[in-house]
């Protein structure tokens, strides 16, 4: 069993499917806590949740990884409407992942900037709440795609066509 799971784990199709729901349920955990620590006004418990914030945006860069790594793999297996959702989903995340990654620097500029600038501690505390929800909102958006390419159950609708990208050179 444990040879199987590591063998498994060799796989980064597998370690994608493993590790993606991380940062969507992850942001979900750090809104409702970051909502609770607000109410209570504790600034601890803010810092814990901004830090699982962080966190959860920042594993949004494992997760692109290994999705690109089992691309070409996850494509052969997968049936043409399972080709054409996979195209949308990782074209959603090349677009959107960016906004992951923002997220983590104004998580980690809520936790520690106050510590130097006390004033701007709400302020910093709402725009990151704020802008979790919008990340929220987007990594529901990229998973929306991707729970279509291999479960046929989830069709409900043909993949929608992706844009073609156009060199500006």
């Amino acid at each position: 069993m444990i040879a199987s799971f590591l063998k498994d784990l060799s796989q980064p199709e597998y370690v994608h499917v493993l590790i993606n729901p991380l940062p969507v349920y992850g942001l979900a955990m750090g809104i409702i806590g970051l909502i609770i620590a607000l109410i209570q006004r504790s600034r601890h418990a803010q810092v814990a949740t901004l830090a699982l914030i962080l966190l959860s945006a920042a594993i949004a860069w494992p997760v692109v990884h290994f999705g690109e790594e089992g691309y070409d793999r996850v494509l052969s297996m997968s049936d043409d409407q399972g080709q054409a959702w996979l195209k949308v989903h990782e074209h959603r995340a090349d677009k959107l992942v960016w906004f992951f990654y923002a997220l983590a620097v104004v998580a980690a500029t809520a936790i520690f900037a106050p510590t130097k600038w006390p004033k701007s501690t709400m302020a910093l505390t709402l725009i990151t709440l704020l802008f979790s929800f919008a990340v929220l909102g987007m990594g529901s958006y990229i998973a929306h795609a991707g729970g279509k390419i291999r479960h046929r159950e989830f069709r409900n609708e043909p993949a929608p066509p992706v844009p073609v990208e156009h060199d500006e050179h």
